[in-house]
């Protein structure tokens, strides 16, 4: 993978000198299938502008954006702007800046132009054969919803569209969720794969293009005190953590038939799980390192219900507002038994792994927003200590902060000054934003780089999600059949009981959402 080069000045905005430390990405036309939709103004497109910045992109790069909304290349071109604007105005939004340069937004706004096409209407798309053979090259990026991918597929194959010719590359990206059970994602693979060839299929999860996601990689690989430690012998347990303090925000339409585990759990925290329990590959190449994640996957043991839990929140109160429960949104059925909320005890049969256990949660509003990965290490020996006023040695953990802290926390035992051997926990921290100069970024910079490129590390491929799918299957199933529905908890708490429960029968427990970071 290449590195992003930053820019660290305007004055850098010449895009015909690039940086020498990066290669552009080679002349290509970037085909965005839901040109109107929200994933294309508030994350491809400050992406797009990121990759303008950092001289990434070729002097013939082209965006066309395909959508049945009628339009055209002014029009759209301004409600990017004025979105591209608004960025400017909310220090907390995911992509923040204080202002939006010129010379960059201008250079990237002349490459977008607007193709109005119906895309169940292979006439119409016909007509975007102009455009991509001015570059050869094409990038199609379905930023639609999920039941359209094969359609989308299908119809760009029958309009001639991604037949490779001429040392000519013609890719398609493919968002998440890619199906929504293990049967599904084996169908849509069957119907795409008709169409295109596994090297043109890129799909995508946005998780992996986080910094500190890839760091995972680098501080396993890159350091050798963790390897002899990365193992049975010394990691009691491992946690996963994806907590929001939102709820659907809007969103009850698209949740509903959805639900938090096949939002959430085979694809962002699977990802994170290869990460941290995946053999090292023997290179970061793409088929390497996904054959690895592959080889994790099919050594988890499926899902038993007794080591699921499924929540969904009531009403109550989140960080000093009040939230109405799942059921009473918009969009959202009274009755409803989707879940907002999960939580996985993952058991991994492998030689590294035996016998520890990887737990998972992820919820909507809850106490506290964070994503992190916290491993916990067995408890040292208490002997020579056992004279001493402690009860029992602090843990070691080291917890690696993704979102909203950016970094890596050791928590080690350290001596409490004065004449009694007394050790306490002490926290030892790395920040991103302390040791690095950081740069408004979405997720989508490296990845969107990435496919221009041919890079497929960070993408996934089928067998990879159909291994994820079938660990989950079994809670699936198990879910639809008990009517019973999911357990209520309150906005703003921890999640449901039962979540606790599952780590208290084993003697352990959450690390807290709540705990400054």
């Amino acid at each position: 993978m290449e590195k992003i080069a930053e820019v660290s000045s305007p004055a850098q905005a010449d895009h015909k000198i690039p940086p020498a430390a990066a290669k552009p990405a080679p002349p290509c036309t970037l085909i965005i299938f839901g040109a109107h939709g929200d994933l294309t103004k508030r994350l491809l497109m400050p992406a797009l502008y990121n990759l303008t910045s950092a001289h990434l992109l070729d002097d013939q790069f082209t965006v066309i954006g395909v959508d049945r909304v009628d339009s055209n290349d002014d029009e759209w071109r301004k409600s990017l702007a004025d979105t591209m604007q608004e960025f400017t105005k909310d220090p907390d939004a995911e992509f923040y800046t204080p202002e939006i340069n010129q010379d960059w937004w201008g250079w990237l706004n002349q490459r977008l132009h607007y193709h109005k096409a119906d895309f169940t209407d292979v006439s119409q798309l016909q007509g975007l054969a102009e455009h991509v053979n001015k570059t050869g090259n094409a990038v199609f990026y379905l930023a639609v919803a999920s039941r359209f991918f094969a359609t989308v597929v299908e119809n760009i194959g029958k309009a001639g569209l991604t037949k490779q010719e001429n040392d000519h590359f013609r890719r398609v990206v493919i968002e998440k969720p890619f199906g929504s059970d293990l049967d599904s994602s084996k169908a849509l693979n069957a119907s795409i794969l008709k169409v295109l060839d596994e090297s043109q299929i890129y799909r995508i999860d946005h998780f992996l293009g986080k910094e500190t996601v890839q760091n995972i990689l680098a501080m396993r690989f890159g350091n050798s005190v963790f390897e002899p430690l990365w193992r049975r012998e010394h990691i009691d347990h491992v946690q996963i953590t994806a907590a929001e303090t939102v709820g659907v925000e809007g969103r009850g339409a698209f949740y509903e038939p959805t639900g938090a585990l096949r939002d959430m759990i085979p694809n962002h925290l699977f990802q994170l799980f290869a990460m941290i329990a995946m053999e090292p590959p023997n290179s970061f190449s793409a088929e390497t390192v996904r054959t690895a994640k592959e080889q994790l996957f099919e050594a988890v043991r499926p899902v038993t219900p007794e080591d699921s839990v499924r929540g969904q929140y009531g009403g109550g109160t989140v960080q000093g507002k009040q939230v109405t429960a799942y059921r009473e949104s918009a969009g959202v059925a009274h009755d409803s038994n989707t879940e907002t909320y999960v939580a996985l005890k993952l058991h991994v049969d492998n030689w590294r792994w035996a016998d520890v256990p990887f737990y998972m949660r992820t919820g909507k509003c809850l106490t506290g927003r964070r994503t992190e990965i916290v491993v916990h290490f067995r408890h040292a020996p208490f002997g020579m200590f056992h004279d001493t006023p402690m009860d029992k040695l602090p843990q070691n953990t080291l917890t690696l902060n993704i979102q909203p802290a950016q970094g890596v926390t050791w928590n080690i035992a350290a001596k409490i000054p004065g004449p009694k051997m007394e050790l306490s926990g002490v926290e030892m921290k790395f920040r991103y934003e302390d040791a690095f100069k950081l740069t408004p970024n979405v997720g989508y910079e490296t990845l969107l780089y990435d496919c221009l490129t041919g890079d497929a590390t960070l993408f996934q491929r089928a067998d990879n999600i159909d291994a994820a799918w079938k660990v989950v299957d079994p809670a699936l199933k198990a879910w639809a059949a008990d009517k019973s529905g999911p357990e209520i908890y309150q906005a703003g708490s921890a999640g449901p009981k039962g979540a606790e429960a599952l780590l208290g029968r084993d003697g352990r427990q959450w690390a807290p959402l709540n705990q400054p970071e």
